[in-house]
């Protein structure tokens, strides 16, 4: 287990998107990339959270930052989500198996729920944390936060 610290370069990953892709976080150096963190699919507040994510879409590409969601949940669950909520530009990425792997490399895995925590994440084009911040599970992330952040 490691702990993100602001100013470390951040473990790399690959895992699959809803639609099976790959992607490979090295693949992203030169880009701002934001990892957001949700416990599960479905759920309320995750939902507010990716419908966040997607509703900045264009903010993000202005702002050379690819953003991404992140669970536990496995792919086929992942895909129907995206679809139940329109998501057709972030990627929703699944920690499925080996289960949790990238929550716990990055210390963020909760151990008796078998999920991530909230946080989100964002790493400069060097790869290099620069925002790291856990909420509350019940806690919808500020996405005015992730935008004025970005915009610094």
């Amino acid at each position: 287990m490691n702990e993100i610290m602001i100013g470390n370069e951040i473990p790399d990953f690959r895992l699959r998107d809803h639609k099976e892709d790959e992607v490979h976080l090295r693949d992203f150096r030169g880009k701002k990339v934001l990892l957001s963190f949700h416990p599960l699919a479905w759920t309320k507040i995750c939902t507010e959270q990716m419908n966040s994510l997607e509703e900045k879409h264009e903010l993000f590409t202005k702002l050379n930052t690819m953003a991404f969601g992140i669970s536990v949940d496995p792919i086929p669950s992942k895909r129907a989500w995206a679809k139940e909520l329109g998501i057709t530009h972030i990627r929703l990425l699944s920690d499925f198996w080996p289960h949790g792997e990238v929550a716990r490399k990055y210390g963020i895995f909760r151990e008796k729920e078998g999920v991530s925590e909230r946080a989100n994440i964002i790493i400069d084009e060097e790869q290099k944390v620069i925002f790291f911040k856990m909420y509350l599970l019940h806690e919808l992330p500020d996405i005015t936060e992730i935008k004025k952040f970005l915009e610094a």
